[in-house]
């Protein structure tokens, strides 16, 4: 079993290397990725906006960009929730995915007083942390989804608590976006 975590350390490490990579040094073939997706049929481009939602976790790209790439592209209700599926999807894989690795032994280890304050803080506040957290837009929601995974945080509460603060902030990007693009009649 231990060889197995450090297979998916290092194939985890490898995506994330591999998506730094093509958003700092090959753009070009990021774009020429967005340009092919935007020139197909809406259904095909919501499958894979969905699809790049469920694995960009993993990359810890936020999701805001990709849902701000993708409200020129597809219609706001059906974005808004392929965006929320796809962040359930991306967050539930994130907790899952920080227990599989013992992420948790490596925190305990090396950050152990700021480990504990955290927890304390969870336990006392762990609905209100998770969904301000999630809102935030400068603050990275895969980070409170491996914090919760490693310190195992009711799964059931993890999850609301993401669909409540990604929902809202989501639906302030989507909508807002929607309208401005209505307003400039870039959208009919």
């Amino acid at each position: 079993m231990n060889r197995f975590r450090q297979i998916l350390l290092w194939a985890w490490v490898g995506v994330i290397v591999g998506a730094l990579y093509l958003y700092f040094f090959d753009s070009a073939t990021l774009q020429a990725i967005f340009a092919t997706v935007l020139a197909q049929p809406k259904p095909l481009a919501g499958a894979i906006f969905f699809l790049i939602l469920c694995f960009r976790g993993f990359t810890l790209i936020p999701a805001g960009y990709l849902v701000i790439a993708a409200i020129p592209v597809l219609p706001a209700i059906p974005l808004f929730f392929l965006t929320l599926a796809g962040v359930m999807v991306s967050s539930a894989s994130i907790y899952l995915f920080s227990e599989v690795m013992r992420l948790d032994e490596y925190f305990e280890r090396k950050h152990k007083r700021g480990i504990e304050k955290v927890r304390g803080a969870l336990q006392r506040y762990e609905m209100p942390i998770i969904i301000a957290w999630s809102f935030l837009p400068l603050v990275p929601t895969d980070v409170i989804c491996y914090v919760c995974g490693t310190l195992k945080v009711n799964f059931k509460k993890f999850l609301l608590g993401i669909l409540i603060g990604e929902g809202a902030i989501c639906a302030v990007y989507i909508f807002a976006g929607d309208t401005l693009l209505r307003f400039f009649s870039l959208r009919s």
